[in-house]
């Protein structure tokens, strides 16, 4: 099956102007043509017309119908009028229709023929197309009285009908070029224009533009962040689906609820030029994230794009990651510890020094459990339990000194997914403790777990240098840190998860030195602990 072929936009409003150009130009013409030849029939009407009132009015012609004059004088004369005025006929007549001028002379003294000159005999002037001896022609006919007043005949002018229409054609020709100026002018703008327009649509054609309006239309409404733009008077002019479920409600409450989101955002900076990044926003319930960037078009600000995304989606994956991060970091940390200790052992099995290989295994083995005996003494989460295996590898490895206080006990939680938390509490606290710990001589740092009537309580303290007031006023904001860029995400983590189980947490600057910090929890033991 053939598919129906297609034009181009540009050609299709190329053809669809010069078409309209044409109608246009084709009615103009036929009307100026119509109103040309009426003119020009009435000029040459009247202009015979006047050559016989003229002859009606001349004494020669008058004496001699009236019987006073020389008959034969009147052809003569009627002919120089004839000649001098380029008409078709002059012809006097008689009151009884009788001819005394005539072109063809063999025609005189015959009826004049048409008919259409009895109103003339009757006194009344007129103007008549008829056929005579000479053809069809126009003729105007006029009375003519002697002195008395008297009728004694009439005078018919003719104008033949080839000498019109050649009159009217001769008319025309301004016409013709002012249809053809048109024309030429209207092709010239047709192509302007289709070119103007293919330019504003950046080349493409309406099915390519419709397609693409429904992938972004696709696109905007299976996006699983909200977006919301404006324009420069801050007027919406697009939301997807997404922003709906975030900001919605019924109809009114949308638009109460996107003005307030409006309001919080502050949409006339943006429109002055400045984005925002990583903005939180509490409405209908829901913590936002929001980022906004100006629409710039040609240098101007044309308005500006929000998208926003809920916070609770970011926090769980953010805690993943994090939880996934300080895992692996346990893990490695393990089997940098091991592979040392392997290498050692290689080494002494090399060099054949077996006394020596069995003391250093004597005495890591015992240690190892002692220390892995320990934490599973204390602590019945095998996730925490393992987490914190791995880190105390991880002191080892950084020559910190990290122990377990030995009175507490960590039992496993009723809902796992506490544990997780846990890791993501616990593992920054221990994280930002290494760091801190490590500018101490005789770097050190205690951990402890005491769970009593319901409450977990967890301390984290280490050696370091302390950290300052107007420090602690900011630690827990979201990229704020001392250390640099890229930093600053491990106390947020810490506040988000105790926000989710409904934590505190409190740090103090011990007189000995160093940072306590201490977290306590509602906590939920699993049956049987």
């Amino acid at each position: 099956m053939k598919r129906s072929r297609r034009f181009r936009l540009q050609m299709t409003i190329t053809l669809l102007v010069c078409l309209v150009v044409a109608v246009v130009l084709l009615s103009v013409y036929l009307m100026f043509s119509i109103e040309v030849s009426g003119h020009t029939r009435q000029a040459v009407e009247q202009r015979a017309l006047a050559i016989a009132r003229t002859v009606a009015y001349t004494p020669l012609v008058q004496d001699a119908l009236d019987g006073q004059g020389d008959r034969t004088a009147v052809q003569t004369y009627a002919e120089q009028v004839r000649t001098s005025n380029d008409v078709e006929f002059v012809v006097v007549m008689n009151m009884q229709g009788l001819r005394l001028s005539h072109p063809d002379p063999a025609q005189i003294g015959k009826h004049f023929r048409g008919g259409d000159e009895v109103d003339a005999l009757h006194g009344e002037e007129t103007v008549s197309i008829a056929d005579g001896s000479l053809g069809r022609s126009i003729r105007a006919f006029e009375p003519i009285r002697d002195a008395a007043g008297q009728q004694v005949g009439a005078v018919a002018v003719g104008v033949s009908i080839g000498s019109l229409t050649t009159a009217i054609n001769e008319n025309k020709w301004i016409l013709y070029w002012g249809i053809l100026l048109g024309g030429c002018l209207g092709t010239a703008g047709a192509i302007l224009l289709a070119r103007k327009i293919k330019k504003l649509m950046f080349g493409m054609e309406p099915e390519q533009i419709a397609r693409l309006l429904e992938e972004r239309s696709a696109m905007l409404q299976s996006a699983k962040e909200g977006i919301l733009s404006v324009d420069r008077q801050s007027v919406i002019t697009l939301t997807n689906a997404e922003a709906y479920r975030l900001l919605g409600g019924g109809r009114e409450d949308n638009e109460r609820r996107f003005r307030e989101f409006l309001r919080q955002l502050q949409m006339d900076k943006v429109l002055g030029g400045e984005p925002l990044k990583d903005v939180e926003i509490e409405i209908n319930g829901y913590t936002l994230l929001v980022n906004v960037e100006p629409v710039m078009v040609g240098g101007q600000t044309e308005g500006a794009i929000a998208t926003f995304r809920d916070m609770t989606e970011i926090s769980m994956l953010m805690k993943r990651l994090s939880g996934i991060s300080l895992y692996a970091e346990a893990l490695r940390a393990q089997t940098h510890e091991f592979m040392n200790r392997l290498h050692i052992m290689m080494g002494l099995l090399h060099m054949k020094q077996y006394e020596r290989l069995e003391d250093y295994l004597k005495s890591i083995v015992p240690s190892m459990q002692l220390e892995a005996g320990n934490v599973l003494q204390q602590v019945k989460d095998p996730v925490v339990a393992g987490f914190l295996i791995g880190k105390l590898s991880r002191a080892r490895e950084l020559g910190v000194r990290m122990q377990l206080r030995d009175d507490g006990v960590l039992p496993e939680a009723a809902d796992p997914q506490v544990a997780h938390e846990l890791v993501t509490i616990v593992g920054n606290l221990l994280e930002n403790a290494l760091e801190a710990s490590r500018q101490a001589a005789e770097p050190a740092i205690l951990l402890a777990f005491d769970y009593r009537d319901g409450i977990l309580e967890i301390t984290v303290s280490d050696n370091g240098q302390g950290i300052e007031p107007e420090v602690a006023a900011r630690m827990y904001e979201q990229g704020y840190s001392t250390k640099g860029q890229d930093r600053g995400v491990g106390l947020y983590l810490v506040r988000r998860s105790l926000g989710t189980l409904g934590g505190s947490i409190e740090v103090i600057r011990p007189a000995s030195g160093g940072t306590q910090f201490t977290i306590h929890i509602p906590y939920s033991i699993k049956r049987g602990d």
